[in-house]
């Protein structure tokens, strides 16, 4: 168990925030889970009051349209937090799926559990508040993406900071969080790695 939990040890003590006590007794909390490819951490409709540290694999974040279209607007690698951050911090059911791309290991803290953790550790607040601002600047860089960039620098810019996992995700999810099509992918694909 101790092995199995460094990943996250390691990624909670480059926050510089937490004592080493403070940061194994947060860890103790945290429960492995398994996904399989195509399963669920959360669904549409559905409250989340849970938090993932993804050891492997790849998660999707997606939401559907009126007229039932997939639209992946995020996509989340290992070392790395995933919530359904609406439903977590409202309470309200998720808008959103977050479901994994490949076999996916996970160590999960329960809301309940984090916050009461966060209460009682000096600079457990702050680690929760730089976390929530890590996630709204990921979330403001993608918007200035989709506004700002060609497809190829899209696609440039994910391949170049996760070659190893790029040919995982299946192309329609790909091309959706690239906001391209399947077939111009395929194009992108072909110009870039020639």
């Amino acid at each position: 168990m101790q092995h199995q939990n460094q990943k996250l040890k390691n990624h909670l003590l480059s926050f510089n925030l937490l004592s080493a006590a403070a940061i194994e007794l947060l860890v103790a909390k945290a429960k492995p889970r398994t996904l399989k490819k195509g399963d669920f951490f959360i669904t549409e409709g559905k409250v989340c009051n849970e938090v993932a540290f993804i050891k492997s694999g790849i998660l999707r974040s997606y939401y559907t349209s009126k007229a039932a279209e997939e639209f992946t607007y995020c996509i989340t690698f290992p070392d790395q937090f995933m919530t359904a951050y609406s439903s977590l911090i409202t309470g309200a059911p998720s808008q959103e799926n977050i479901q994994a791309m490949s076999a996916v290991e996970l160590l999960v803290l329960k809301k309940s559990e984090l916050d009461a953790w966060a209460e009682e550790n000096v600079n457990g607040i702050k680690l929760l508040k730089t976390i929530a601002e890590q996630q709204y600047i990921h979330l403001e860089k993608r918007v200035f993406m989709y506004q700002k960039d060609t497809a190829k620098e899209r696609y440039l810019a994910l391949f170049e900071s996760h070659p190893e996992y790029i040919k995982q995700i299946p192309m329609q999810y790909l091309a959706s969080f690239l906001a391209i099509t399947p077939r111009h992918l395929s194009r992108l694909r072909k110009e870039v790695h020639l």
